[in-house]
């Protein structure tokens, strides 16, 4: 019977860490969390002074997207662009904000007629651009984080 209890408190003592209770590093947690949630889905949209006090989630987006889409739209109606032949399309142009609230452009997608018939709108784009006002980053859980997005632009010259 000895080494049976030898072997019974040799079992004991050994298994009393699977009782200790694990630390966890704070810096772990949040990291694990921010893995968890959806960073396409923001609390609150980017944003100009003229829409902050808009509380709807949608009518604050749309009044987002109306501010840029003004802002491009009246910079580029000021140019002379001459064309010779028909221009119809819808230019989307792929924008960064980050947390701090700088755009920045990451891509204009066109077709290549227009392309073609104007090979300065993608300058022109980027100049349009630089008019806007004072922008303010996306919100994620009381927090101001990077968002990325799409904004078409129809340019319909005849």
């Amino acid at each position: 019977m000895r080494p049976l209890s030898l072997l019974l408190i040799f079992f004991v003592l050994s298994s009393c860490h699977y009782l200790e209770k694990k630390k966890v590093d704070s810096e772990d947690l949040l990291n694990e969390e921010l893995q968890t949630f959806n960073w396409n889905d923001v609390d609150t949209y980017p944003t100009f002074d003229g829409c902050d006090s808009i509380t709807d989630k949608a009518q604050s987006q749309m009044c987002f997207q109306q501010t840029m889409l003004s802002s491009v739209s009246s910079y580029l109606q000021s140019q002379n662009i001459i064309v010779s032949e028909d221009v119809n399309d819808t230019v989307v142009m792929r924008l960064e904000i980050d947390k701090s609230g700088s755009l920045r452009v990451q891509g204009i997608d066109m077709n290549s007629q227009t392309k073609l018939q104007i090979p300065e709108l993608d300058s022109l784009l980027r100049e349009s651009l630089k008019g806007i006002p004072k922008l303010y980053p996306a919100i994620k859980r009381n927090q101001q984080v990077t968002t990325v997005f799409e904004l078409p632009v129809i340019v319909k010259i005849e």
